[in-house]
């Protein structure tokens, strides 16, 4: 599609949404989405080669409570996220992972149908059915910061569409057989679209 016809049609939907309301306190959103996790290209060394964290995408929900008007705290779960693990570019196993986020998040309400907001929180990634040939292969759960941007396009008065991304500082020390053997440092974006009700 031609550009300017394309920026002329996001342009004309934008005009015909409804403008988007103040959250006010008491406000409770559900979101309803699909996420991917993206670790960051250099994972670290385990076992003295090269670790790489493969991309999961799974469904995800979130539910944030106003404690004033346009803040609000927010937790994110969902599905168990399942991730290749390579050692020097050769599989050696796969691991699933919970990574519950609780963030505090301020929206930017205006006179537009598009509402940004920040937020900056707390992840903890617990690991779970580690798969590997090589042996007992061990993830240690992590506990780190989260930050969280996005916006929110409302369709009508009480629901929206959401894009937005999270950074997690996820950090897990790994063993094999017992032994350390280093840290895969996994550090994260994830990022995908969610339908928000507003309750």
């Amino acid at each position: 599609m031609n550009p300017k016809l394309l920026f002329s049609a996001l342009a004309a939907s934008a005009a015909l949404a409804l403008p988007a309301a103040a959250q006010e306190a008491g406000t409770i959103t559900l979101g309803i989405g699909f996420h991917a996790v993206d670790p960051k290209s250099d994972n670290g060394v385990l076992a003295g080669s090269d670790a790489t964290v493969g991309t999961s995408a799974r469904p995800t929900i979130t539910a944030e409570y106003f404690l004033r008007d346009n803040l609000g705290v927010e937790l994110l779960a969902a599905l168990p996220f399942k991730h290749s693990v390579s050692l020097g570019g050769a599989n050696i196993g796969t691991v699933k992972q919970l990574p519950p986020v609780i963030s505090v998040q301020y929206h930017f309400a205006n006179k537009t149908a598009f509402t940004p907001f920040v937020g900056l929180g707390l992840n903890y990634t617990t690991f779970f059915q580690e798969d590997s040939p090589l042996g007992d292969l061990k993830l240690k759960d992590s506990f780190g910061l989260a930050a969280h941007v996005g916006v929110d396009w409302a369709i009508n008065d009480k629901a929206a569409l959401r894009v937005d991304a999270r950074w997690a500082d996820i950090d897990s020390k790994a063993t094999l057989n017992g032994a350390d053997i280093g840290t895969a440092e996994i550090d994260p974006l994830v990022y995908g679209v969610s339908y928000v009700i507003k309750f």
